[in-house]
């Protein structure tokens, strides 16, 4: 998806979308696109397309033929707000972005878009609010609307909000069925869904028994071949903690987590993950990790860092 900022004609941008849409058509593996043209203030211009597969998605999105379009379009005056964003059924690739399904009630599409137009009111006064996409239905049947905050912290605060409550009693009335969220989860590992209008989240504890098999390791191999360096250096003892501690959580911050999530995609998933079975195999599976890394460490004379303490 392809957000715009506002301005403009919108009669002229929806027929300059629709040449983006020609060309992602052609493309190998294009399934569908749309467009977000509101007429609303309140609502984001996005051109939006669906690929069979990333990879296809990539290579239109990096085709020279739509760098001639999008340039084009920004003579026209049709800037990007923000990066490409690629979602997927695991949600966005981007922390701080809600996406969410709406099974619209036939008849009743004037009231639902009266109720996003007040929920995007109400998002706009919430701390880190950057906008919100409302695509018509897919060939699902399905609307989807997007709305980006600064950070996932954010994002979460305003999915718990009362603000946000209340405003969803009357959006439930337009819905043959309650909305869904396509679930992201965080680099921390807590993966957020909501379902039969409930917020559901990643169980805490799941979410520390990942960090933590993260953490040592990353402390551990931190304080053997970086902190003998940062001491060589020079550096105190309380600044070589502090530069270990920020390499340690930009690595687990953008790297680490996000690639260990992955493989416990389901067990951290709040609906697919509850069961039992999933729980206790995910749960043996990090007990196993746990188990390695300690032989890993207790063994191997060169990753044990007191004994590498002092370079100089």
């Amino acid at each position: 998806m392809t957000v715009f900022h506002p301005g403009g004609d919108d009669g002229a941008f929806e027929r300059w979308a629709q040449e983006l849409l020609r060309s992602a058509a052609v493309g190998a593996g294009h399934l569908s696109g749309r467009t977000a043209s509101p007429g609303a203030a309140t609502l984001d211009r996005a051109v939006a397309v669906t690929f069979s597969d990333e990879a296809a998605l990539h290579t239109w999105l990096d085709s020279s033929q739509r760098a001639e379009i999008l340039g084009e379009g920004a003579l026209r005056g049709f800037w990007q707000s923000c990066t490409d964003l690629i979602l997927s059924e695991e949600g966005a690739g981007t922390a701080g972005i809600g996406v969410f399904r709406h099974a619209v009630a036939a008849g009743r599409e004037d009231g639902f878009l009266a109720t996003q137009m007040r929920l995007c009111a109400a998002a706009a006064t919430q701390p880190g609010y950057q906008g919100t996409v409302l695509l018509p239905a897919d060939r699902d049947g399905e609307w989807t609307s997007m709305v980006r905050f600064r950070t996932g912290a954010q994002l979460a605060r305003w999915i718990g909000s009362d603000e946000r409550g209340a405003a969803l009693e009357n959006l439930r009335e337009t819905l043959s069925r309650d909305f869904d969220i396509v679930s992201g989860t965080t680099p921390f590992g807590t993966t957020v869904r909501v379902r039969d209008g409930r917020t559901l989240m990643t169980p805490n504890w799941k979410s520390a028994m990942l960090v933590l098999a993260v953490l040592y390791p990353t402390v551990m191999l931190m304080s053997r071949f970086l902190g003998p360096v940062v001491d060589h250096l020079g550096a105190q003892p309380w600044l070589g903690l502090w530069i270990s501690q920020i390499v340690s959580v930009t690595l687990m911050q953008w790297w680490l987590m996000p690639a260990a999530s992955r493989p416990f995609h389901r067990w951290l998933d709040p609906v697919d993950g509850a069961g039992a079975r999933v729980g206790l195999a995910g749960a043996a599976a990090i007990l196993v990790a746990y188990a390695v890394t300690l032989a890993l460490f207790a063994t191997v004379h060169e990753l044990q860092f007191w004994d590498y303490g002092d370079l100089r």
